[in-house]
């Protein structure tokens, strides 16, 4: 018996001893204890976390003498927001971790009333830096830096902050309760380092640029790298370098930013900046070209460089952080998912916050959009497997697949479509409220094509479960419109919980082989869908009260017109990592 289980026992025996009341009476103690069962049922077993308390951005992620660090924003005396350190912990394989002694913590006058998020930068010598806001006695957000104390310990236990701190400090025209979160550095052919940090001019948001020779004295540009009208404030801020296809190096492979102090290395990349927008709580990116010279990044003319621009995510994820990972030449990119129950409950559950699963991402093949996948290490927690063929679902059918415990697994699902006919038509006003549709079109509304996807978490009976699924729209005769959604809007009893429904487009030509593919993995409270190989993904949380542990189940559904066939159906049970036990 596990130690959770063991103590749930010792509970039920202590309140049972305690005296024999009557049926009717109801026992807050027991109601008490009910929902600590069904906290401990909706923990995650293989997201990131830490044992308890609140935990949000991912912070100066890196790698260095073999372990992968991840640094992030916790909260060490509560399941709410403050008190902010970073918390540290170390892998080997981005799947089992070990927490270590926090890496910052607020120590000096620099950053006395709180350390936020940051990144991190390797130098060419090998020594790991960090780059963070502080928050000094005048509440002023002003950049710091911190070194390893140990070069040779490859935990980076301890940080020392040099008492020149600050290093960028807001000049008079910045506004400097707005002004924060540095990114990874980056070296330039002219041997210049150079760095970003989020900012705004009321409604604008500003990608404030800094130059350095040294590391230590940053001086800011004339200008910004970027900005963007009627954004508001744009926080955690990352750039960085990614292949194309053609180029010298496969399109999936990273690119170091300091491989870009060889200028052939420069011409045959094209950059990323990602947003996270405080206003909205979501984060878009734009890929287009950096000229170094002119330290100007201009996007790409086919993406939109508003709020209206891809995501990473279309659900629960925020404040990411990406890093380039030496050891396997990818870029990883990590995200925050915060939760979406009451702040009573998480006080009730003692912890609050988690951690995308880690995901290689890299530039299409054509160029249009970024394509996120889990790292390839999750598959080592798989555990028994059951496969579903060639299997067609009718209108208004559904089945269960069995064989395996759904509610800590990992599937992948690939349908393909009869009769793409019967497609509803598309409105072209549609097409930048991929999220109001989907609340529209949700997964009970029947459609032409689609709604058809996957349950899950879901109840016997099906009064509790989230749908994950797809729709097709179409546009004329020939081109069709591909929505992809995570609605939850029946995902539990728990009416006070935040229950939104999450949409993207998937940006594929369905006409070639009217198939689409979609990857989803469940982990009690947490469902992180990829469609058509990663082209869209949406992260959702859930807080099923029926449909937890042994009782939640696993379907596949049609609610179109169209008959769909799910051609290859692959589900795992997912075994529980190593997850941040003390070192």
């Amino acid at each position: 018996m596990g130690t959770a289980a063991a103590l749930l026992l010792v509970s039920l025996l202590f309140w049972t001893a305690l005296v024999v009341r009557a049926s009717h009476v109801i026992y807050p103690e027991l109601q008490s204890l009910e929902a600590v069962q069904v906290a401990m049922e909706l923990r995650t077993g293989y997201h990131f976390q830490p044992p308890k308390h609140w935990i949000n951005d991912p912070n100066g992620p890196m790698y260095y003498k073999g372990l992968y660090h991840l640094f992030y924003q916790y909260n060490p005396k509560g399941s709410v927001w403050g008190n902010i350190i970073w918390a540290h912990s170390v892998s080997t394989d981005l799947i089992d971790w070990v927490s270590v002694e926090p890496g910052i913590y607020p120590s000096k006058p620099f950053d006395i009333n709180g350390c936020w998020s940051g990144s991190a930068t390797v130098l060419p010598s090998g020594v790991p830096v960090i780059m963070y806001t502080g928050i000094d006695p005048a509440e002023r957000q002003v950049q710091n830096v911190a070194y390893p104390a140990n070069l040779s310990d490859p935990f980076l236990r301890e940080w020392v902050k040099p008492n020149y701190n600050p290093i960028i400090s807001p000049d008079r025209s910045i506004n400097a309760s707005a002004f924060r979160d540095p990114t990874t550095a980056w070296f330039g052919p002219d041997g210049h380092w150079r760095l970003i940090v989020g900012s705004k001019e009321d409604m604008r948001g500003i990608a404030v640029l800094y130059r350095s020779r040294d590391f230590k004295k940053w001086v800011r540009a004339h200008h910004s790298l970027h900005a963007g009208d009627h954004t508001g404030m744009w926080e955690c801020p990352d750039f960085y370098p990614v292949a194309v296809a053609g180029g010298s190096r496969h399109h999936r492979s990273g690119v170091d930013t300091l491989e870009l102090r060889d200028a052939a290395v420069a011409k045959e990349v094209k950059y990323v900046l990602k947003v996270s927008l405080d206003l909205m709580r979501y984060e878009y990116y734009t890929v287009g070209w950096y000229d170094h010279a002119k330290d100007r990044y201009t996007p790409d003319p086919s993406f939109q460089d508003n709020d209206y621009g891809l995501r990473y995510d279309y659900g629960d994820f925020y404040a990411s952080k990406s890093f380039f990972d030496p050891a396997k030449k990818r870029r990883v990119l990590w995200g925050w998912a915060n939760e979406s129950d009451t702040v009573p409950d998480d006080r009730q559950k003692g912890w609050a916050g988690i951690q995308a699963i880690p995901r290689k991402i890299f530039l299409s093949r054509s160029g249009r959009q970024l394509i996120q996948w889990p790292v390839e290490e999750v598959k080592s927690l798989r555990g028994i497997h059951v496969n579903v063929s060639n299997k067609a679902v009718k209108s208004g059918e559904y089945f269960k697949v069995t064989g395996i415990k759904s509610v800590q697994s990992d599937v992948e699902a690939a349908f393909a479509i009869k009769d793409l006919d019967k497609a509803e038509k598309f409105d072209p006003a549609w097409r930048n409220d991929a999220q109001g549709l989907c609340d529209r079109f949700n997964s009970h509304v029947k459609g032409g094509v689609g709604p058809f996807g996957l349950w899950l978490l879901a109840s016997g009976d099906l009064k509790e479960r989230t749908a994950v699924f797809f729709r097709v729209f179409k546009t004329n005769h020939t081109n069709y419109v591909v929505l992809m959604c995570n609605d939850p809007t029946r995902s539990s009893y728990e009416a006070k919980d935040y229950r939104p429904t999450f949409a993207g487009f998937v940006n594929m030509d369905i006409t070639k082989t009217k198939k689409i593919a979609l990857r989803t993995l469940i982990d009690h409270s947490v469902v992180e869908s990829f469609g058509a190989g990663g082209r869209t993904c949406i992260l959702t949380r859930v807080y099923p009260r029926k449909a937890i542990g042994d009782n939640a189940h696993l379907f596949v559904f049609n609610n179109g017109q169209s008959e769909i066939k799910v051609t290859n159906l692959h589900a795992w049970e997912m075994k529980t990592p190593t997850m941040n036990q003390p070192e």
